[in-house]
């Protein structure tokens, strides 16, 4: 059985680009569910499973630390690997992701050889 992903990011295009990015990829997933920002996540993550989280950093009502944050609270959830989409070059919002538990990042924009290249190290 292939692996479920879960895309979160607040422009519908952007969840559309990075699914079409993992399929351009070839990475092995059945399904792919979205979320438009951390907290919709959050409530979707308390329904559904999932293998692995993209996440945006930038997004209205809860950000992607703040998802972090939150995530890492909740018992049946913490274990799963976020990488986070962004286009935030900062090191400093990286490193305060990774700080809180990212598996890794991707910097927008990507291609499919350098999604391949992050999620195949974590996958």
């Amino acid at each position: 059985m292939g692996k479920r992903v879960l895309v979160v990011d607040d422009s519908s295009t952007m969840r559309k680009i990075v699914s079409r990015g993992l399929r351009q990829a070839g990475l092995d997933f059945d399904e792919i569910l979205e979320a438009a920002d951390g907290q919709e996540a959050l409530d979707l993550l308390a329904k559904e499973t999932v293998d692995i989280i993209l996440s945006d950093i930038n997004m209205p009502n809860m950000d992607g630390i703040e998802f972090l944050r939150q995530k890492k609270e909740i018992d049946g959830i913490k274990n799963i690997p976020v990488v986070m989409i962004t286009t935030e070059g900062g090191a400093d919002i990286i490193g305060e992701a990774k700080a809180l538990g990212a598996a890794g990042n991707i910097k927008k924009p990507f291609t499919p050889d350098k999604i391949n290249e992050v999620l195949g190290g974590i996958m």
